[in-house]
Protein backbone atom coordinates (compact mmCIF):
# COMPACT_ATOMS: atom_id res chain seq x y z
CA UNK A 1 0.00 0.00 0.00
CA UNK A 2 1.44 3.58 -1.34
CA UNK A 3 1.35 5.97 1.81
CA UNK A 4 2.76 9.10 1.22
CA UNK A 5 6.32 10.11 2.28
CA UNK A 6 7.23 11.79 5.31
CA UNK A 7 7.28 15.50 5.13
CA UNK A 8 7.55 18.76 7.47
CA UNK A 9 4.30 19.77 7.98
CA UNK A 10 3.27 23.19 7.97
CA UNK A 11 1.75 24.40 11.16
CA UNK A 12 -1.10 26.60 9.95
CA UNK A 13 -2.73 23.97 8.27
CA UNK A 14 -6.17 22.85 9.51
CA UNK A 15 -5.24 19.77 10.56
CA UNK A 16 -5.27 19.04 14.12
CA UNK A 17 -3.55 15.49 13.95
CA UNK A 18 -1.91 13.32 11.73
CA UNK A 19 -0.40 10.18 11.75
CA UNK A 20 2.27 8.81 9.07
CA UNK A 21 3.44 5.37 8.24
CA UNK A 22 1.69 3.52 11.81
CA UNK A 23 2.83 -0.11 12.23
CA UNK A 24 1.51 -1.95 15.15
CA UNK A 25 2.71 -5.86 15.23
CA UNK A 26 1.56 -8.51 17.77
CA UNK A 27 2.80 -11.95 18.39
CA UNK A 28 1.58 -13.73 15.50
CA UNK A 29 -0.56 -10.94 13.87
CA UNK A 30 0.41 -7.75 12.08
CA UNK A 31 -2.72 -5.05 13.16
CA UNK A 32 -1.13 -2.19 11.83
CA UNK A 33 1.00 -1.69 8.46
CA UNK A 34 1.48 2.16 7.73
CA UNK A 35 -1.34 3.38 8.37
CA UNK A 36 -2.25 6.93 7.14
CA UNK A 37 -5.05 9.28 8.75
CA UNK A 38 -5.43 12.98 8.93
CA UNK A 39 -7.93 14.95 10.90
CA UNK A 40 -9.24 18.68 10.91
CA UNK A 41 -9.80 20.71 13.42
CA UNK A 42 -13.78 20.94 14.21
CA UNK A 43 -14.43 17.70 12.14
CA UNK A 44 -16.29 14.66 12.50
CA UNK A 45 -14.33 11.94 10.95
CA UNK A 46 -15.11 8.05 10.36
CA UNK A 47 -12.94 5.26 10.88
CA UNK A 48 -14.44 2.89 8.64
CA UNK A 49 -13.33 -0.96 8.51
CA UNK A 50 -14.54 -4.56 8.99
CA UNK A 51 -13.63 -6.04 12.00
CA UNK A 52 -10.61 -7.16 12.44
CA UNK A 53 -9.60 -4.10 10.09
CA UNK A 54 -7.42 -2.16 12.83
CA UNK A 55 -9.35 0.63 13.99
CA UNK A 56 -8.96 -0.31 17.71
CA UNK A 57 -5.51 -0.82 17.32
CA UNK A 58 -5.22 2.51 15.99
CA UNK A 59 -7.51 4.02 18.65
CA UNK A 60 -5.62 2.64 21.78
CA UNK A 61 -2.32 4.02 19.66
CA UNK A 62 -3.80 7.12 19.98
CA UNK A 63 -5.20 7.22 23.83
CA UNK A 64 -1.91 6.14 24.79
CA UNK A 65 -2.43 2.49 25.32
CA UNK A 66 -0.80 0.87 23.12
CA UNK A 67 2.50 2.30 21.65
CA UNK A 68 3.07 2.27 17.57
CA UNK A 69 6.09 0.29 15.98
CA UNK A 70 6.96 3.01 13.46
CA UNK A 71 5.60 5.70 12.36
CA UNK A 72 5.05 9.29 13.37
CA UNK A 73 1.77 11.31 14.85
CA UNK A 74 2.03 14.96 14.23
CA UNK A 75 -0.14 17.22 16.58
CA UNK A 76 -0.93 20.26 15.52
CA UNK A 77 2.01 20.26 13.16
CA UNK A 78 4.41 19.10 15.63
CA UNK A 79 6.04 15.42 15.98
CA UNK A 80 5.18 14.08 19.27
CA UNK A 81 5.27 11.18 21.11
CA UNK A 82 1.93 9.62 23.08
CA UNK A 83 3.74 7.26 25.66
CA UNK A 84 0.66 6.64 27.89
CA UNK A 85 -2.62 7.46 28.44
CA UNK A 86 -2.08 10.76 30.47
CA UNK A 87 0.47 12.03 27.98
CA UNK A 88 -2.96 11.62 25.39
CA UNK A 89 -5.13 13.56 28.17
CA UNK A 90 -2.46 16.28 28.31
CA UNK A 91 -3.06 16.91 24.48
CA UNK A 92 -6.74 16.94 24.36
CA UNK A 93 -7.03 13.09 23.09
CA UNK A 94 -10.16 11.18 24.99
CA UNK A 95 -11.37 8.03 23.97
CA UNK A 96 -15.39 6.68 24.70
CA UNK A 97 -15.65 2.89 25.08
CA UNK A 98 -18.44 1.00 24.42
CA UNK A 99 -18.24 -0.03 28.28
CA UNK A 100 -18.12 3.21 29.98
CA UNK A 101 -15.74 4.15 32.74
CA UNK A 102 -18.35 5.28 35.45
CA UNK A 103 -18.42 4.65 39.34
CA UNK A 104 -22.47 3.96 39.66
CA UNK A 105 -22.79 5.02 43.38
CA UNK A 106 -21.01 8.29 42.69
CA UNK A 107 -23.11 11.45 41.36
CA UNK A 108 -22.20 12.85 37.90
CA UNK A 109 -19.84 15.48 38.96
CA UNK A 110 -17.88 13.03 41.13
CA UNK A 111 -17.07 10.99 38.31
CA UNK A 112 -16.44 13.80 35.77
CA UNK A 113 -13.87 15.33 38.61
CA UNK A 114 -12.80 11.66 39.74
CA UNK A 115 -8.80 12.03 40.17
CA UNK A 116 -8.87 15.65 39.57
CA UNK A 117 -10.60 16.66 42.58
CA UNK A 118 -10.86 20.20 43.40
CA UNK A 119 -9.77 21.59 47.09
CA UNK A 120 -10.34 24.28 49.40
CA UNK A 121 -7.19 23.11 51.17
CA UNK A 122 -5.57 20.54 49.26
CA UNK A 123 -3.09 20.35 52.73
CA UNK A 124 -6.09 18.86 55.09
CA UNK A 125 -8.08 17.60 52.30
CA UNK A 126 -10.90 19.85 52.11
CA UNK A 127 -12.75 19.56 48.96
CA UNK A 128 -14.45 22.21 47.37
CA UNK A 129 -17.55 20.66 46.67
CA UNK A 130 -18.89 23.89 44.98
CA UNK A 131 -16.55 24.52 42.53
CA UNK A 132 -17.05 20.78 41.62
CA UNK A 133 -20.90 20.87 41.08
CA UNK A 134 -20.75 24.32 39.59
CA UNK A 135 -18.23 23.20 36.96
CA UNK A 136 -19.82 20.04 36.15
CA UNK A 137 -23.38 22.22 35.37
CA UNK A 138 -21.55 24.86 33.64
CA UNK A 139 -20.32 22.11 31.07
CA UNK A 140 -24.14 20.12 30.91
CA UNK A 141 -25.52 23.91 30.17
CA UNK A 142 -22.89 24.47 27.24
CA UNK A 143 -24.31 21.27 25.65
CA UNK A 144 -27.72 21.70 26.53
CA UNK A 145 -28.21 18.67 28.89
CA UNK A 146 -30.81 18.65 31.49
CA UNK A 147 -29.06 16.85 34.09
CA UNK A 148 -28.29 17.21 37.30
CA UNK A 149 -24.78 16.91 38.79
CA UNK A 150 -25.97 15.86 42.13
CA UNK A 151 -27.47 12.65 40.24
CA UNK A 152 -26.01 9.17 40.88
CA UNK A 153 -24.89 7.56 37.96
CA UNK A 154 -26.98 4.20 39.01
CA UNK A 155 -30.02 6.27 38.23
CA UNK A 156 -28.99 7.10 34.54
CA UNK A 157 -30.03 5.45 31.87
CA UNK A 158 -27.24 4.18 29.26
CA UNK A 159 -27.65 7.55 26.91
CA UNK A 160 -27.31 9.53 29.70
CA UNK A 161 -24.10 8.24 31.24
CA UNK A 162 -22.57 8.16 27.45
CA UNK A 163 -23.45 12.21 27.83
CA UNK A 164 -21.48 11.87 31.40
CA UNK A 165 -18.72 10.36 29.52
CA UNK A 166 -18.49 13.31 26.88
CA UNK A 167 -19.03 15.72 30.05
CA UNK A 168 -15.86 13.98 31.71
CA UNK A 169 -14.04 14.47 28.38
CA UNK A 170 -14.97 18.08 27.84
CA UNK A 171 -13.55 18.92 31.68
CA UNK A 172 -10.27 17.59 30.67
CA UNK A 173 -10.68 20.07 27.75
CA UNK A 174 -10.84 17.48 24.61
CA UNK A 175 -9.79 18.75 21.72
CA UNK A 176 -10.18 15.61 19.54
CA UNK A 177 -13.19 13.19 21.24
CA UNK A 178 -13.13 9.53 19.65
CA UNK A 179 -16.10 7.70 19.50
CA UNK A 180 -15.98 3.56 19.46
CA UNK A 181 -19.90 2.59 18.25
CA UNK A 182 -21.55 5.56 20.21
CA UNK A 183 -24.92 4.49 19.37
CA UNK A 184 -24.94 0.65 20.15
CA UNK A 185 -27.40 0.87 22.88
CA UNK A 186 -29.12 3.83 21.72
CA UNK A 187 -32.71 4.03 20.90
CA UNK A 188 -33.87 6.46 18.22
CA UNK A 189 -34.42 9.43 20.44
CA UNK A 190 -31.60 9.20 21.99
CA UNK A 191 -29.08 9.05 18.94
CA UNK A 192 -30.92 11.85 17.76
CA UNK A 193 -30.07 13.47 20.88
CA UNK A 194 -26.07 12.35 20.71
CA UNK A 195 -26.04 13.99 17.04
CA UNK A 196 -27.14 17.11 18.36
CA UNK A 197 -24.26 17.29 21.12
CA UNK A 198 -21.69 15.86 18.46
CA UNK A 199 -22.92 19.23 16.17
CA UNK A 200 -22.22 20.99 19.28
CA UNK A 201 -19.11 19.61 19.73
CA UNK A 202 -18.05 20.49 16.55
CA UNK A 203 -19.32 24.04 16.63
CA UNK A 204 -16.62 24.80 19.29
CA UNK A 205 -14.00 23.24 17.40
CA UNK A 206 -13.46 19.78 19.16
CA UNK A 207 -12.82 17.11 16.48
CA UNK A 208 -14.20 13.83 16.64
CA UNK A 209 -13.56 10.32 15.28
CA UNK A 210 -16.09 8.33 14.79
CA UNK A 211 -16.38 4.62 15.00
CA UNK A 212 -19.49 2.72 13.62
CA UNK A 213 -21.14 -0.32 11.50
CA UNK A 214 -23.73 1.48 10.65
CA UNK A 215 -23.53 3.61 7.22
CA UNK A 216 -26.59 5.23 8.07
CA UNK A 217 -24.89 7.08 10.86
CA UNK A 218 -21.86 7.53 9.39
CA UNK A 219 -23.43 9.90 6.38
CA UNK A 220 -25.83 11.70 8.93
CA UNK A 221 -23.08 12.84 10.51
CA UNK A 222 -19.69 12.48 9.25
CA UNK A 223 -18.01 14.73 7.28
CA UNK A 224 -15.21 12.61 5.94
CA UNK A 225 -13.77 9.00 6.40
CA UNK A 226 -10.69 6.90 6.27
CA UNK A 227 -11.27 3.20 5.54
CA UNK A 228 -8.98 0.30 6.80
CA UNK A 229 -8.43 -2.96 5.62
CA UNK A 230 -6.55 -5.88 6.98
CA UNK A 231 -4.76 -3.29 8.63
CA UNK A 232 -3.64 -1.02 5.73
CA UNK A 233 -4.59 2.28 4.70
CA UNK A 234 -6.93 2.31 1.65
CA UNK A 235 -8.41 5.75 1.40
CA UNK A 236 -9.70 8.60 3.21
CA UNK A 237 -13.13 9.86 1.43
CA UNK A 238 -15.49 12.94 1.31
CA UNK A 239 -18.83 11.59 2.68
CA UNK A 240 -20.77 14.10 0.55
CA UNK A 241 -19.19 12.85 -2.45
CA UNK A 242 -19.13 8.95 -2.06
CA UNK A 243 -21.37 6.00 -2.30
CA UNK A 244 -22.30 3.53 0.38
CA UNK A 245 -21.58 0.95 -2.70
CA UNK A 246 -17.73 2.37 -3.27
CA UNK A 247 -17.30 2.46 0.76
CA UNK A 248 -18.44 -1.09 1.29
CA UNK A 249 -16.45 -2.27 -1.73
CA UNK A 250 -13.35 0.06 -0.39
CA UNK A 251 -13.68 -1.83 3.20
CA UNK A 252 -14.13 -5.61 1.93
CA UNK A 253 -12.16 -5.13 -0.82
CA UNK A 254 -14.51 -6.75 -3.63
CA UNK A 255 -17.75 -5.58 -5.14
CA UNK A 256 -20.89 -6.66 -3.21
CA UNK A 257 -23.74 -7.33 -5.63
CA UNK A 258 -26.39 -8.06 -2.87
CA UNK A 259 -26.47 -7.07 0.75
CA UNK A 260 -28.63 -10.40 1.01
CA UNK A 261 -27.37 -12.87 -0.52
CA UNK A 262 -30.89 -14.94 -0.25
CA UNK A 263 -30.97 -18.52 -1.70
CA UNK A 264 -34.31 -20.05 -2.30
CA UNK A 265 -34.48 -24.25 -2.02
CA UNK A 266 -37.08 -26.35 -1.69
CA UNK A 267 -38.40 -26.55 2.13
CA UNK A 268 -38.12 -29.56 3.49
CA UNK A 269 -39.55 -31.64 6.41
CA UNK A 270 -40.51 -30.08 9.46
CA UNK A 271 -38.02 -29.97 11.95
CA UNK A 272 -38.87 -28.07 14.81
CA UNK A 273 -42.59 -28.01 16.22
CA UNK A 274 -43.45 -25.96 19.83
CA UNK A 275 -47.11 -26.58 20.56
CA UNK A 276 -48.77 -24.39 23.46
CA UNK A 277 -45.28 -23.03 24.96
CA UNK A 278 -46.19 -20.26 27.37
CA UNK A 279 -43.11 -18.35 28.52
CA UNK A 280 -43.20 -17.30 32.39
CA UNK A 281 -44.65 -12.98 32.44
CA UNK A 282 -46.72 -13.89 29.35
CA UNK A 283 -50.13 -14.65 29.07
CA UNK A 284 -50.46 -16.48 26.03
CA UNK A 285 -49.62 -20.07 24.46
CA UNK A 286 -47.10 -20.19 21.23
CA UNK A 287 -46.92 -22.35 18.46
CA UNK A 288 -45.44 -22.75 15.17
CA UNK A 289 -42.92 -24.96 13.35
CA UNK A 290 -39.79 -24.78 11.80
CA UNK A 291 -38.73 -27.03 8.37
CA UNK A 292 -35.51 -27.99 6.93
CA UNK A 293 -34.23 -25.64 4.45
CA UNK A 294 -35.58 -22.53 5.11
CA UNK A 295 -34.75 -19.46 7.52
CA UNK A 296 -37.52 -18.42 9.74
CA UNK A 297 -37.31 -15.01 10.61
CA UNK A 298 -38.72 -13.99 14.28
CA UNK A 299 -39.90 -10.01 14.22
CA UNK A 300 -41.52 -7.65 16.93
CA UNK A 301 -40.79 -4.70 18.83
CA UNK A 302 -38.44 -4.53 21.82
CA UNK A 303 -40.85 -6.55 24.45
CA UNK A 304 -42.34 -8.51 22.18
CA UNK A 305 -41.16 -11.88 24.05
CA UNK A 306 -39.04 -12.92 20.70
CA UNK A 307 -35.47 -13.85 22.96
CA UNK A 308 -37.26 -15.23 25.93
CA UNK A 309 -39.36 -17.74 23.27
CA UNK A 310 -36.04 -18.86 21.82
CA UNK A 311 -34.24 -18.96 25.65
CA UNK A 312 -37.90 -21.31 26.37
CA UNK A 313 -37.45 -23.39 23.11
CA UNK A 314 -33.39 -24.26 23.76
CA UNK A 315 -34.08 -24.79 27.64
CA UNK A 316 -32.27 -21.92 29.17
CA UNK A 317 -34.98 -20.59 30.79
CA UNK A 318 -38.29 -22.92 31.92
CA UNK A 319 -41.61 -22.24 30.52
CA UNK A 320 -44.92 -22.37 32.24
CA UNK A 321 -46.18 -25.37 29.98
CA UNK A 322 -45.91 -26.69 26.36
CA UNK A 323 -44.13 -29.28 24.26
CA UNK A 324 -41.48 -29.35 21.89
CA UNK A 325 -41.11 -31.89 18.64
CA UNK A 326 -37.73 -32.17 16.81
CA UNK A 327 -38.15 -34.32 13.63
CA UNK A 328 -41.82 -35.28 15.07
CA UNK A 329 -40.28 -36.64 18.56
CA UNK A 330 -41.34 -35.08 21.55
CA UNK A 331 -38.62 -33.79 23.52
CA UNK A 332 -38.46 -33.22 27.30
CA UNK A 333 -36.20 -30.03 27.33
CA UNK A 334 -35.12 -29.12 30.62
CA UNK A 335 -31.52 -27.76 30.23
CA UNK A 336 -29.52 -26.41 27.39
CA UNK A 337 -27.70 -29.81 27.69
CA UNK A 338 -31.30 -31.82 26.55
CA UNK A 339 -31.49 -29.21 23.28
CA UNK A 340 -27.84 -29.46 22.45
CA UNK A 341 -28.29 -33.37 22.39
CA UNK A 342 -31.27 -32.96 20.58
CA UNK A 343 -30.12 -31.02 17.91
CA UNK A 344 -30.36 -27.51 19.04
CA UNK A 345 -28.34 -24.69 18.82
CA UNK A 346 -28.31 -21.12 19.96
CA UNK A 347 -26.82 -18.21 19.10
CA UNK A 348 -27.54 -15.36 21.47
CA UNK A 349 -28.02 -12.20 21.42
CA UNK A 350 -25.17 -11.26 23.88
CA UNK A 351 -22.22 -13.21 22.50
CA UNK A 352 -19.46 -12.11 25.11
CA UNK A 353 -21.50 -12.69 27.69
CA UNK A 354 -23.68 -15.91 26.82
CA UNK A 355 -22.15 -17.01 23.78
CA UNK A 356 -18.55 -17.54 24.68
CA UNK A 357 -15.98 -17.79 27.35
CA UNK A 358 -13.62 -15.15 26.67
CA UNK A 359 -10.87 -16.28 29.00
CA UNK A 360 -10.86 -19.58 27.00
CA UNK A 361 -9.19 -20.07 23.67
CA UNK A 362 -11.16 -20.51 20.23
CA UNK A 363 -10.74 -24.76 20.52
CA UNK A 364 -12.24 -24.55 23.66
CA UNK A 365 -14.73 -22.30 22.44
CA UNK A 366 -15.92 -24.82 19.71
CA UNK A 367 -15.84 -27.50 21.67
CA UNK A 368 -17.57 -26.84 24.15
CA UNK A 369 -20.88 -27.83 22.58
CA UNK A 370 -19.65 -30.96 21.33
CA UNK A 371 -17.06 -32.43 24.10
CA UNK A 372 -19.36 -35.50 24.64
CA UNK A 373 -19.15 -36.77 20.88
CA UNK A 374 -15.09 -36.07 21.03
CA UNK A 375 -14.39 -38.67 23.84
CA UNK A 376 -13.58 -42.20 23.47
CA UNK A 377 -14.76 -45.57 24.86
CA UNK A 378 -12.86 -44.32 27.84
CA UNK A 379 -14.47 -40.87 28.39
CA UNK A 380 -11.10 -39.51 27.41
CA UNK A 381 -10.95 -36.48 24.94
CA UNK A 382 -9.35 -36.69 21.44
CA UNK A 383 -7.19 -34.34 21.62
CA UNK A 384 -6.07 -34.85 18.33
CA UNK A 385 -8.91 -34.84 16.63
CA UNK A 386 -10.38 -32.08 18.34
CA UNK A 387 -7.82 -29.59 17.48
CA UNK A 388 -8.08 -30.92 13.53
CA UNK A 389 -11.67 -30.01 13.89
CA UNK A 390 -11.32 -26.80 15.25
CA UNK A 391 -8.77 -25.94 12.66
CA UNK A 392 -11.29 -27.17 10.14
CA UNK A 393 -14.01 -24.88 11.39
CA UNK A 394 -11.19 -21.86 11.38
CA UNK A 395 -10.19 -22.42 7.86
CA UNK A 396 -13.79 -22.72 6.28
CA UNK A 397 -15.36 -20.19 8.31
CA UNK A 398 -12.14 -17.77 7.52
CA UNK A 399 -11.38 -16.88 11.20
CA UNK A 400 -8.71 -14.39 11.72
CA UNK A 401 -6.39 -15.92 14.49
CA UNK A 402 -2.81 -16.12 15.02
CA UNK A 403 -3.92 -20.10 15.93
CA UNK A 404 -6.76 -22.07 17.77
CA UNK A 405 -4.70 -21.20 20.96
CA UNK A 406 -5.35 -17.92 20.42
CA UNK A 407 -7.97 -16.45 23.70
CA UNK A 408 -11.39 -15.11 22.10
CA UNK A 409 -11.19 -11.93 23.82
CA UNK A 410 -8.65 -10.64 21.90
CA UNK A 411 -10.97 -11.31 18.43
CA UNK A 412 -12.67 -8.95 16.91
CA UNK A 413 -16.14 -8.95 17.06
CA UNK A 414 -16.87 -10.51 13.46
CA UNK A 415 -14.46 -13.24 14.43
CA UNK A 416 -15.86 -13.71 17.88
CA UNK A 417 -19.41 -14.19 16.25
CA UNK A 418 -18.02 -16.98 13.66
CA UNK A 419 -16.20 -18.27 16.77
CA UNK A 420 -20.07 -19.38 18.45
CA UNK A 421 -21.04 -20.46 15.19
CA UNK A 422 -18.57 -23.22 14.40
CA UNK A 423 -19.12 -24.13 18.13
CA UNK A 424 -23.05 -24.80 16.89
CA UNK A 425 -21.78 -26.39 13.53
CA UNK A 426 -19.12 -28.96 15.16
CA UNK A 427 -22.08 -29.78 17.82
CA UNK A 428 -24.19 -31.28 14.26
CA UNK A 429 -26.76 -28.93 15.11
CA UNK A 430 -30.43 -29.57 13.16
CA UNK A 431 -31.78 -26.29 14.23
CA UNK A 432 -30.04 -22.96 14.63
CA UNK A 433 -31.73 -20.24 15.69
CA UNK A 434 -29.73 -16.76 15.57
CA UNK A 435 -30.52 -14.17 17.55
CA UNK A 436 -29.58 -11.26 16.38
CA UNK A 437 -26.99 -12.61 13.83
CA UNK A 438 -25.46 -9.58 12.94
CA UNK A 439 -25.15 -6.94 15.34
CA UNK A 440 -21.88 -5.34 16.15
CA UNK A 441 -20.49 -6.96 12.93
CA UNK A 442 -19.31 -4.81 9.72
CA UNK A 443 -21.03 -5.69 6.33
CA UNK A 444 -18.46 -7.62 5.08
CA UNK A 445 -19.02 -10.33 8.02
CA UNK A 446 -22.75 -9.81 7.71
CA UNK A 447 -22.57 -11.24 4.32
CA UNK A 448 -20.43 -13.80 5.04
CA UNK A 449 -23.17 -14.60 8.26
CA UNK A 450 -25.40 -14.51 5.52
CA UNK A 451 -23.87 -16.73 2.79
CA UNK A 452 -23.25 -19.13 5.75
CA UNK A 453 -26.99 -19.60 6.21
CA UNK A 454 -27.46 -20.34 3.20
CA UNK A 455 -24.62 -23.42 3.56
CA UNK A 456 -27.19 -24.17 6.57
CA UNK A 457 -30.21 -24.52 4.92
CA UNK A 458 -28.64 -26.34 1.97
CA UNK A 459 -27.79 -28.92 3.93
CA UNK A 460 -30.46 -29.59 5.55
CA UNK A 461 -30.44 -27.29 8.50
CA UNK A 462 -33.67 -25.13 9.66
CA UNK A 463 -32.72 -21.86 10.47
CA UNK A 464 -34.62 -19.38 12.97
CA UNK A 465 -33.24 -15.64 12.48
CA UNK A 466 -34.34 -13.21 15.48
CA UNK A 467 -33.33 -9.17 14.36
CA UNK A 468 -34.57 -6.16 14.79
CA UNK A 469 -33.51 -5.10 11.39
CA UNK A 470 -36.24 -5.27 8.88
CA UNK A 471 -34.13 -5.29 5.77
CA UNK A 472 -32.12 -8.43 6.95
CA UNK A 473 -35.12 -10.35 8.21
CA UNK A 474 -37.15 -9.16 4.25
CA UNK A 475 -34.04 -9.76 2.83
CA UNK A 476 -33.22 -13.47 4.08
CA UNK A 477 -35.99 -15.32 5.77
CA UNK A 478 -38.76 -17.88 3.66
CA UNK A 479 -41.17 -17.02 6.05
CA UNK A 480 -41.69 -14.44 8.96
CA UNK A 481 -43.78 -14.48 12.39
CA UNK A 482 -44.30 -11.61 13.84
CA UNK A 483 -44.58 -10.97 17.53
CA UNK A 484 -46.52 -8.89 19.60
CA UNK A 485 -46.84 -9.05 23.12
CA UNK A 486 -45.89 -12.63 24.06
CA UNK A 487 -48.04 -14.09 20.82
CA UNK A 488 -48.01 -14.09 17.15
CA UNK A 489 -49.64 -11.83 15.66
CA UNK A 490 -49.05 -12.61 12.36
CA UNK A 491 -47.09 -15.28 10.13
CA UNK A 492 -46.28 -13.92 6.06
CA UNK A 493 -44.95 -15.83 3.21
CA UNK A 494 -41.45 -14.47 2.01
CA UNK A 495 -43.71 -12.89 -1.12
CA UNK A 496 -46.20 -11.10 0.89
CA UNK A 497 -43.52 -9.42 3.48
CA UNK A 498 -43.38 -5.41 3.60
CA UNK A 499 -41.65 -3.37 6.04
CA UNK A 500 -45.48 -1.81 6.34
CA UNK A 501 -47.22 -5.02 6.76
CA UNK A 502 -44.17 -6.47 9.31
CA UNK A 503 -44.28 -3.42 11.45
CA UNK A 504 -48.23 -2.81 11.78
CA UNK A 505 -48.43 -6.69 13.06
CA UNK A 506 -45.40 -5.90 15.44
CA UNK A 507 -47.60 -3.11 16.85
CA UNK A 508 -50.90 -4.72 17.49
CA UNK A 509 -52.23 -2.95 14.74
CA UNK A 510 -53.81 -6.46 12.21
Amino acid sequence: MVVSKDIELNPAENYLLKLQGISKTFPGVRALNNVHMEIRKGEVHALLGENGAGKSTLMKILSGAYQRDSGNIYWEGKKIEIGNPKAAQELGISIIYQEYNLVPKFSIAENVWMGREKFINPAVGLLNWQEMFDSTQKLLDELHLVLDPHTPISSLGVAQQQMVEIIKALSLDARLLIMDEPTSALTGTEINNLYTVIRSLKSKGVSVIFISHHLDEIFEICDRGTILRDGEFIKTIDLKQTGRDEIIQLMVGRSIDQQYPKIVIQRGEEALRVENLRVPGTSHDVSFSAYTGEVLGIAGLVGSGRTELMRAVFGADKPEHGKVFIFGKEIHIKSPRTAIRAGIGFLPEDRKQQGLILLLSVLQNVSLASLFKLRDKTGLLRLRFEKAQVEDFVSKLRITTPGVNQLVQFLSGGNQQKVVLAKWLASQSRVLIFDEPTRGIDVGAKVEVYNLMNQLVESGVAVIMVSSEMPELLGMSDRILVMHEGSIAAEMQRAEATQEKVLAAAMGAQ
